[in-house]
């Protein structure tokens, strides 16, 4: 028997578990899948936007997969930090494959970026999703303008979810308190902006045109700026293009120019809200108003020729009351494991974890902390098989090694209160029940000690 610790219940971690049960090169390997949270899914829970039911319903085929008969699901078990050292872990386990995915944001190094009002995407995100580390006060969305800086999926669904009114939200799982906080918003402009073109933009297709479907909400876009992008003129790719422009990226283009040529894209005869949709602006400062942040100055920019962008010397401040940067993710180090700083993932060959350039004996990686935060959910599964095609490789020698006889019972005697499977279903009848209270569907608890309380009959 190979027993496999993993690390991290998102999708990563749970493809991963997936592969080494449905292998058959080694028969019997047990996967215990652990995560510092006391709920499983990762970001497909805490991350993906609460209006976004098809993608969240992935949470059914991880299900799934989590209630193999030889996988078993361990929550509320920090490896690292205050928790378990990763070196102990390693003693109870033939192998251990970390999934823990890139667990913070990127800055945007210009100042004023420590002003009040001025927040990481992924704060925001983690207050609308009841992530329990975020911030108890929230947010109070007082601000009549808000910048998000960024073009990518993450930005397109704070805009999303800032442009939304309470009632179109109030079916979803939003927390019931944030969801007092979105009926009272004062919000009336969102300007999205990013420091390239929209050739170059991030966001998928799907997502863009979901923002000129909400009631309530128009979209303004600015010609001139589409125009500045070489991709933007109907017709061949143009000849300064450094690469062939992906479908997606031409998909996007082609809605912004229907926007563009139809002018103010409204979904109603008196739009609430208004989403600005602004390219080549590149944020050089937060500007400040009575100790808070009051707009964002920007440098305009343009095509250099060769793929990049270069400054023009143009500058233009845009008034904001909050500023949401949502520039990317970025991982960060686990103590007791080798780390590279400028990439924020760990070394690997293949997967095998590599220490001083060499493949660490149990040691694996997949996911983002594998390969930096790149791609979309499904590109989990190719990222997981390599790393569990690498572990089977070693099987051979893994297997030798001692290991503790019952890995729940160490993690218990270590001081660790997991949180098992009928705790998490513990949780899921409480969201539901609670739900039920408020005349919602299911509604998730958005702090630690409500979550625990409510897995505490089978949390040991």
């Amino acid at each position: 028997m190979l027993r496999v610790a993993v690390v991290g219940s998102g999708p990563s971690g749970v493809y991963t578990a997936q592969s080494l049960v449905a292998q058959t090169r080694v028969p019997d390997v047990r996967v215990d899948v652990l995560d510092r949270l006391p709920c499983p899914y990762g970001l497909v829970r805490y991350g993906v936007a609460p209006d976004h039911e098809k993608i969240k319903s992935l949470q059914n085929s991880l299900r799934t997969v989590l209630e193999h008969e030889r996988i078993t699901f361990l929550g509320n078990v920090q490896v690292g930090g205050d928790g378990l050292p990763p070196e102990r872990l390693r003693e109870l386990y033939h192998a251990v494959v970390y999934c823990v995915g890139a667990a913070t944001d990127r800055s945007l190094g210009v100042p004023g970026e420590d002003l009040p009002g001025s927040h990481s995407a992924t704060e925001f995100v983690s207050w609308y999703s009841a992530h329990p580390d975020a911030a108890a006060n929230g947010f109070a969305l007082q601000a009549r303008s808000v910048v998000v800086i960024g073009v990518g999926n993450v930005a397109v669904d704070v805009a999303r979810i800032l442009a939304r009114s309470a009632e179109e939200l109030r079916p979803t799982d939003v927390p019931h308190p944030a969801l007092g906080v979105l009926a009272g918003s004062q919000v009336h402009e969102v300007h999205m902006a990013g420091r390239r073109g929209p050739s170059q933009a991030r966001f998928t297709t799907k997502e863009l045109r979901e923002l000129g479907t909400l009631p309530g909400a128009r979209v303004v876009v600015e010609e001139a700026e589409l125009a500045r992008d070489p991709a933007y003129a109907p017709g061949a790719a143009p000849p300064d293009a450094p690469a062939p422009l992906s479908a997606v990226a031409r998909r996007n283009v082609e809605v912004l120019r229907g926007w563009a040529e139809a002018g103010t894209h409204a979904t109603g005869p008196d739009p609430m809200r208004t989403i600005h949709l602004r390219f080549f602006l590149r944020p050089v400062e937060l500007l400040e108003r009575d100790g808070r942040v009051a707009g964002v100055r920007f440098a305009h920019t343009a095509p250099d020729g060769s793929g990049g962008i270069q400054d023009t010397g143009a500058y233009e401040d845009i008034d904001a009351q909050l500023v949401l940067r949502a520039v990317g993710y970025r991982g960060l180090p686990l103590p007791g494991l080798p780390f590279d700083p400028a990439r924020g993932t760990v070394p690997h060959l293949a997967g095998r974890v590599l220490r001083d350039g060499v493949p660490a004996p149990g040691e694996y990686v997949a996911g983002w902390i594998k390969r930096g935060p790149t791609g979309v959910i499904g590109s989990n599964r190719s990222c997981a098989k390599e790393t569990v095609a690498s572990l089977l490789d070693d099987a051979p020698q893994l297997s030798g090694r001692p290991t503790a006889p019952d890995p729940l019972a160490a993690l218990r005697a270590w001081g660790l209160r997991p949180v098992q499977w009928d705790g998490w279903q513990s949780i899921e009848r409480a969201e539901a029940e609670w739900g039920r209270s408020l005349g919602r569907g299911p509604v998730k608890i958005p702090d630690w000690a409500g979550l625990l309380e409510a897995a505490h009959g089978s949390a040991h």
